[in-house]
Order: structure tokens, then C-alpha cells, then sequence
């Protein structure tokens, strides 16, 4: 397949039973699409390490928390999450944690040793390899990717053996889409315990948005694209937050809401303190995440672009509205990651939560696409895109699909999926 071509559509499912495993059948965590792999469970590095030397094609599996098929394979997947986890705080003030362990496990063992992440993303429930491999980010102006706190990794090769990565080839190898091999384990930067406030300043103008992002170290505004937002603010503390943002009011009350359909699994709010990992993601880690029936999009533009790439998506609003649960609007400090979204740029990341229903795909998702088109949008890897020109917008593509191809000449974890992208050559 052509390099930077559509990306083949991927198959739907509309159940109404639970996420996961379903009789037999492997489906991502909103049952959104269906793996057509045989799936591994292995009991420990040694059984990964074999299963890898005995197949011609592997794909490793985390938290499902994907909408396409980035993680499928065309030979076996591997799942992560079975292997036994482990965060192992080091004197240097680095953790190490395999890589099927969840952001809110990890988080709760930091906490517990006066440790802390930079930051972390909306959801507790993913997994930390998996969020690195896909450059999944939180919110804020000075806050990179997740992807930033690795300093080194190691990884099982298409030999079945174990290296290490760090130093300078964590920025070529961190954020790899799983295209390089099976990630064990993960050595991240942390720093000490902190606590945060989350306050919520409802009625924001949308179109006064992009300059509301530094209101708080973490701030994330959500809007139906109806012309007002509510601005979500995680603040650390010691600090004083504002009564109002651009004529927002702060609400006093924690209403444990995004919007009508997400209900009842939401961190506190209110501006009630508390620890950075019980503030700093929307959704609490004891509860479900997020809608659980739906399907998600997000583009990241430049963040010098970000009130003309607001002003666009508002522009199609009425087109999208519809079809949408819930937008989100974050920002994400500048990396050196290769295949990071943020690679090279602060970022505005546009995020849509979408009904999964008839006319997601074939109307909402292009429009928004096209409206962002000539922001240079860039598309997150793990979610619903379709039609794109990714060499045109990620610069290092062709050098990581070069390392990629050279760590893994037989394409052993190379995938239909991951050559439409132009990660790899061939599958």
C-alpha cells in the first residue's frame, strides 16, 4: 500500500454489552472495533520473550483504549496487562513500572512514597506503554506529553531478545506505535507529591478560549461547539485562583458532571485540594471512563493557531453537533518526540467524543478534518481519523519509519494499519 494514503476503515460493532472480552470475542474498551488476532496472555517476560521467537507477526495489546486498529496484528497479540505489575521507586527519584501497569496504579504507589508525575492524561484506567507508544497527553501550556517523563525503556526485539533504550534514541524510539517491538518496562522521571484544586468557570465565550489556557497549570474547556464552554482548571498549590476567566464565573459546587450523558465519574471539583493524582485526571479511577459508548477523534494544531483553528471548528458546528457527545480543547508543550503530535510545536489539541452512530464517520469526523486541514492538523494516532497527508504534517516520519524497517527487517511488528500510516514499510 502507498505511503500516506487513506487509512482503510476498520470494523464497527454496536453491542450493548460491556467493553473487553466478550464470549470469545476481543474488542477495544468502548466496543468500537474488534481484533481479528488471536490473543496471548503471557505469565511473565520469559513466556513473552517465546512467544515472540515463535511468531511470524505480534502486535501488543494494553488497556484497549484505541478507536482504530493500531494494535491489531495480522499474526498474534500479546496481552500486556496479564504480565504482573511493578513500580519500583529508585534512589535517583526515577520509577521503573512495567508497561501494562495503569497510569492510576502507578500514581497510587508514587503518591503513597511521596512521588509524583508530571502530569497525566484524562483517563487513570490506560496503561503506561500504551499511552507512551501513542503519545497521549494531558493538558497544559508548560505540560508535554506523557511520552517526556521516559528516560529509558526496554523492549523485547523481533529476536525475541530484551534491550534497552535511553539516552538520545528515546526521543527516536519512545512514541513507536508498538512498531519496533513488545515494551516490558519503563523508567520514568518523577518528582515530589504535590496537590492541585480543580475549579470549573461556566459560560466561557468559546471564542475567548485560547486565552484561557493559562488560568491554571492543567486547563481543559468543554463545549458542544454552541458558542460557550465550560473551562475546567487544575491548579497546584499552594496558589490563589481566580472568582472569573473572561467573565466565567467559578462554580463553588463540585457537580460531578462533564455533561448530561457523562455523569457520576468525575474528580472533584469545587476547588477542593487534594492529591495531584486525584485531581489531575477528568475521570476517577474507580469508576468508568469517560461515556463508554462512543467514539473518539483529536487533532493537534499549532497553539499560535489556536484561536483561528477554534474559530474553524465552531464554523461547523451545526454540522457536527449532532453527532457529538462532548468537544474538549487542551494544550500540550513542545517535544523532541519523533512521532509526538507535539513534535517540534506547542500544541492546541481538538478533541470530539462521538455518538457511535450513523453519520460519525461519513460526516462529522471529514468536516472537522477539513476544517482543520489548513491548520496542519495532526491526527492522534489511536483514534477515529480518516483521509489524510501524514508525511505533509508529522516531519520525522520517514526517519522513524527508516529505524523501524532497520530494527525490524522482517516486519515482525508491522501491521496493515501501521504501512497505511507510513510507519512501516511493508507488513
Amino acid at each position: 500500500m502507498r505511503i500516506g494514503t487513506t487509512v482503510p476503515e476498520y470494523r464497527y460493532v454496536r453491542t450493548g454489552e460491556p467493553p473487553g472480552y466478550r464470549g470469545g470475542v476481543e474488542q477495544d474498551w468502548a466496543g468500537t472495533y474488534t481484533y481479528t488476532a488471536p490473543v496471548v496472555r503471557p505469565r511473565d517476560v520469559a513466556h513473552l520473550q517465546e512467544v515472540v521467537r515463535g511468531a511470524t507477526a505480534v502486535r501488543a495489546l494494553g488497556t484497549r483504549h484505541t478507536f482504530n486498529g493500531l494494535a491489531d496484528s495480522p499474526g498474534v497479540l500479546v496481552d500486556l496487562t496479564a504480565l504482573p505489575d511493578r513500580v519500583d521507586v529508585r534512589p535517583d527519584g526515577t520509577v521503573a513500572v512495567t508497561a501494562g501497569t495503569t497510569f492510576g496504579a502507578l500514581a497510587r504507589e508514587l503518591h503513597r512514597q511521596g512521588r509524583a508525575l508530571h502530569n497525566l492524561g484524562s483517563l487513570p484506567h490506560i496503561s503506561v506503554g500504551g499511552a507512551v507508544a501513542t503519545g497521549t497527553h494531558g493538558s497544559g501550556d508548560r505540560a508535554g506529553a506523557l511520552a517526556t517523563a521516559v528516560r529509558a525503556f526496554t523492549v523485547v526485539g523481533p529476536d525475541g531478545e530484551l534491550r534497552t533504550v535511553q539516552g538520545a534514541d528515546v526521543a527516536a524510539q519512545a512514541v513507536s506505535l508498538g512498531a519496533l517491538g513488545v515494551v516490558t518496562e519503563l523508567v520514568l522521571a518523577t518528582e515530589p507529591t504535590y496537590d492541585v484544586r480543580q475549579d470549573v468557570y461556566r459560560g466561557l465565550a468559546t471564542a475567548d478560549v485560547a486565552d484561557a489556557f493559562g488560568a491554571g497549570d492543567s486547563v481543559s474547556a468543554f463545549t458542544r461547539w454552541d458558542g460557550v464552554a465550560d473551562l475546567w482548571v487544575k491548579t497546584r498549590l499552594p496558589a490563589r485562583v481566580p472568582d472569573a476567566v473572561a467573565g466565567a464565573p467559578r462554580d463553588p459546587e463540585s457537580r460531578d458532571r462533564i455533561t448530561d450523558e457523562i455523569v457520576g465519574n468525575v474528580t472533584p471539583q469545587g476547588g477542593e485540594p487534594g492529591p495531584w493524582h486525584e485531581r489531575l485526571p477528568h475521570f476517577r479511577h474507580d469508576s468508568t471512563p469517560s461515556n463508554g459508548d462512543e467514539v473518539q477523534s483529536e487533532f493537534f494544531v499549532d497553539r499560535a493557531d489556536a484561536a483561528a483553528a477554534i474559530a474553524a471548528v465552531a464554523a461547523v458546528g451545526d454540522r457536527i453537533r449532532d453527532h457529538l457527545v462532548v468537544g474538549e480543547l487542551r494544550t500540550v508543550a513542545a517535544d523532541d518526540l519523533w512521532l509526538s503530535m507535539a513534535h517540534g510545536r506547542d500544541s492546541l489539541a481538538v478533541h470530539f467524543t462521538w455518538r457511535r452512530a450513523a453519520g460519525t464517520h461519513e460526516v462529522a469526523i471529514p468536516a472537522v478534518q477539513e476544517a482543520l486541514a489548513p491548520f496542519g492538523a495532526r491526527p492522534h494516532w489511536g483514534k477515529a481519523h480518516t483521509v489524510h497527508d501524514l508525511p505533509a504534517v508529522v516531519p520525522r516520519l520517514a526517519q522513524a519509519r527508516e529505524l523501524f524497517d532497520s530494527l525490524d527487517p522482517a516486519g515482525v511488528f508491522s501491521s496493515p494499519r501501521l504501512v497505511a500510516l507510513g510507519v512501516r514499510s511493508s507488513s
